[in-house]
């Protein structure tokens, strides 16, 4: 870690990532567009890594789209050669350091061996507790509150539920990130200023930060200063600070 974030107020819990700009920075080299995917992954190990020792419990990463579907059937499928690499490769040294891994989006319309790799990520690391990483994979925020309310709508009409009874919690649970904390902080890299369908329930109260650097080059030094910024910020939930009249 760069910098010390310790003696400010504490980090943020859950940290969300959309990692963006792995095309333009393959661009700006004149390699494809698979190349820079290939090197956001070791971005990906650079935070992992740094986060947990930041004092972060829960990170999640964006990673593919409901909507990457409609780009270039060879960059659709290098982007999930790499999920399997990244399983294969780095399993082993996930589960000895206790983190748990878990892949939320959807999983219908994805191969039997792609289904295979996630659920052996899944199991090999369920029983770990010191870190949580949360990879967001075929994964769209509308598309998974549609899921959970097609879910809630056919248990209210068997009679297993009560729709009276249906809040927020009762929603949540039937969300992919059922027993994750709310987001915290949402980081999104390349200067892009939007959250592109991602995680659009879990962070309705999540600070944002838009910065403006190309994922590959995210460094553990750009995550540190977002902890910071974040500590700095005053959360009041729809409310007002305590200095306020």
């Amino acid at each position: 870690m760069s910098e010390d974030v310790s003696a400010l107020s504490p980090a943020p819990r859950h940290v969300a990532i959309i990692m963006d700009g792995n095309g333009r920075w393959a661009k700006a080299r004149g390699r494809p567009r698979a190349f820079g995917h290939a090197r956001g992954v070791e971005a990906v190990r650079r935070v992992v890594e740094a986060a947990g020792e930041m004092g972060v419990r829960h990170l999640t990463l964006f990673s593919f789209s409901t909507e990457n579907w409609n780009r270039p059937a060879d960059e659709v499928g290098a982007l999930f050669e790499l999920m399997r690499r990244y399983v294969e490769a780095d399993l082993e040294t996930l589960r000895g350091r206790g983190v748990r891994v878990r892949i939320i989006g959807r999983r219908d319309n994805l191969s039997a061996e792609l289904r295979a790799i996630i659920e052996r990520a899944e199991n090999g690391t369920r029983h770990n507790r010191d870190f949580h990483l949360t990879i967001a994979f075929n994964y769209g925020g509308r598309d998974e509150i549609v899921r959970a309310s097609r879910e809630l709508a056919r248990a209210a009409k068997a009679g297993e539920i009560d729709p009276d009874a249906i809040d927020s919690d009762a929603f949540s649970a039937g969300l992919d990130t059922a027993d994750l904390p709310d987001v915290d902080l949402v980081i999104r890299t390349s200067g892009e200023q939007r959250i592109s369908n991602f995680l659009l329930w879990q962070a309705a109260y999540a600070e944002l930060l838009f910065l403006d650097v190309l994922w590959p080059d995210f460094e553990p030094r750009h995550l540190s200063a977002a902890i910071e910024t974040f500590q700095q910020r005053d959360r009041r939930y729809g409310g007002l600070d305590a200095g306020a009249a």
